[in-house]
């Protein structure tokens, strides 16, 4: 242990590919460090974006840095904005969307760390 980092610093991204104009920035996680416990992510969403009803096997806490988010949590729908954040328990069954004219900007953690196996997405 005598010599190692104790801090790992992030310059490039894992960039995951989407087909519906989102970015996302895996800055640590499975697919960008290989860390299982937790992930953290940048992403922007396109106006009128939205994504199917998923049961995430994780915690998921969001930071909005700009725009809104529109986040239906067991049948309720949730107005994030701007400096706000949340925390979704895992089990829960949310629809992330961003229904307004500008995108939203905002920053994802997921415990355990996020993956498409354990996100739980429903066919559309």
């Amino acid at each position: 242990m005598d010599g190692e980092k104790k801090y790992i610093k992030q310059s490039n991204p894992f960039k995951v590919p989407t087909t519906d104009n989102k970015l996302i920035e895996e800055h640590f996680g499975r697919a960008s460090s290989g860390d299982k416990t937790f992930s953290v992510a940048h992403m922007v969403a396109p106006p009128h974006w939205s994504e199917p009803h998923q049961t995430p096997d994780f915690d998921e806490v969001t930071y909005m840095i700009r725009g809104r988010k529109q986040i239906e949590i067991d049948g309720e729908v949730v107005e994030l904005k701007a400096g706000e954040s949340i925390l979704i328990k895992k089990g829960a069954r949310i629809r992330y969307a961003n229904p307004f004219d500008e995108e939203s900007e905002y920053l994802s953690v997921c415990i355990p760390a996020f993956s498409p196996e354990t996100v739980n997405r429903e066919e559309e």
